[in-house]
């Protein structure tokens, strides 16, 4: 028998839907402010977004950045950040924080992991001593971290894995373990617990998930255990799948995904939330998202470009400074980006802004009910030849109704 349903510490506020595909814009009302959806999460792992200053952060637009309980569990620590007053505290964060479980870095980070009913039982990767994450422990390191949104502990199992016995252990696993998290939830008044969807490319075990899930009516919904090396069109079925299950006026958040692509076709599927270490991840490599793809400014052909990241982007580096930008070029990057950080700063910044702006683009055209046009328009620019299109993309789209091949 499911629990009694928690409070709630936040609002959705539905403010458009897509006539053709199930796109949403939304606000989502949380205790550190207002969240415009859909909206693309940067991930600041260990309470901070590697390149970027909280202020500059904030600047880019961001109302809503990741922590990882595992990591801020090991250092700080729960003491600290008790003492400390949690993680907005810490890194001087006014807006909203939503922290994942640590469950996943303990299955992807530590080969010797052990999962029993009881929890996550590992070595610790600072001195080997045994430790053992429950669904009770990461609950109760998440009210010392103070976020918004907070996860429960979850069974992750790679995707591609073939042992369906295991999978649908995992994903039984999951909802039993998110009883055990609402009840040693401490502050459901200010703290929203998302549950998490498991259950593999199994359609079948992915509503039966789904269904299990919603009944326990937490304030959120994730859709977890993907981004793990499937086929995009079994992530999509996946994506599709679940949102069509869930309920209206509840969030609804796909872990780990971060591509453009991804991010404007989960969208069409129903999604609300992303997040991704990539946008920053491959700025340390040199490379800058644009709307034609992703450049890499260590290129020779760059050494001499005087032109911005990406022309028309209205980021703090790439405007003038007549435009109260920075005005840097592409030729300063190639020059900075193999042996300064300050090219992968600056990259960072550019790599964030575009990602947020995306989401903010792609809300405008879901509220004026042009988001099949806005789609047609991303991919053109994308690509520069419908024979380029992904066949994934093309065949989810079809599925809610946007022909990316037509004329």
């Amino acid at each position: 028998m499911a629990p009694v349903p928690m409070p709630s510490a936040l609002t959705f506020e539905l403010l458009g839907k897509c006539s053709v595909t199930k796109a949403r814009a939304a606000t989502l009302h949380l205790p550190h402010g207002p969240v415009p959806l859909p909206m693309f999460m940067p991930v600041a792992t260990q309470a901070s977004l590697k390149g970027l200053t909280p202020e500059q952060l904030e600047e880019a637009g961001c109302r809503l950045c990741l922590n990882n309980t595992y990591h801020l569990g090991l250092k700080p620590g729960q003491a600290a950040l008790d003492a400390i007053g949690g993680a907005h505290r810490l890194q001087s964060w006014p807006h909203n924080i939503l922290t994942d479980s640590g469950g996943f870095q303990m299955v992807s980070l530590l080969k010797l992991a052990q999962i029993t009913e009881e929890g996550v039982r590992f070595l610790s990767p600072h001195d080997g001593t045994p430790m053992l994450l429950t669904p009770e422990h990461s609950i109760s390191l998440q009210n010392s971290i103070g976020s918004d949104i907070i996860m429960q502990l979850d069974d992750v199992i790679v995707t591609t894995s073939p042992d369906l016995v295991r999978m649908k252990e995992a994903m039984e696993r999951s909802v039993r373990w998110l009883d055990r998290c609402i009840k040693a939830h401490k502050y459901p008044e200010r703290q929203n617990l998302f549950c998490i969807i498991q259950g593999g490319l199994d359609l079948d075990l992915r509503r039966e998930c789904t269904k299990a899930m919603v009944a326990r009516d937490t304030p959120g919904v994730a859709i977890g255990g993907l981004s793990g090396g499937e086929a995009k069109d079994e992530y999509c079925k996946v994506v599709d799948t679940c949102t069509g299950l869930l309920p209206e006026k509840k969030p609804r958040y796909v872990m780990g995904v971060g591509y453009p692509e991804d991010l404007v076709v989960s969208i069409a599927l129903g999604a609300d939330m992303f997040d991704c270490v990539w946008p920053t991840r491959t700025a340390r490599f040199g490379n800058a998202i644009t709307d034609q793809g992703v450049l890499n400014i260590r290129n020779a052909a760059y050494a001499e470009d005087s032109g911005p990241i990406e022309e028309g982007c209205r980021c703090v580096c790439c405007r003038s400074r007549e435009d109260g930008g920075l005005g840097i070029t592409r030729a300063y990057i190639y020059h900075v980006t193999a042996k300064e950080t300050a090219g992968a700063h600056l990259l960072t910044m550019h790599n964030v802004h575009y990602q947020l702006n995306l989401m903010q683009r792609a809300r405008e055209a879901i509220i004026e009910d042009r988001y099949p046009a806005f789609l047609r328009d991303f991919f053109a620019k994308l690509y520069d030849d419908k024979s380029k299109y992904p066949g994934w993309a093309v065949t989810a789209l079809r599925g809610v109704g946007v022909d990316l091949l037509s004329d």
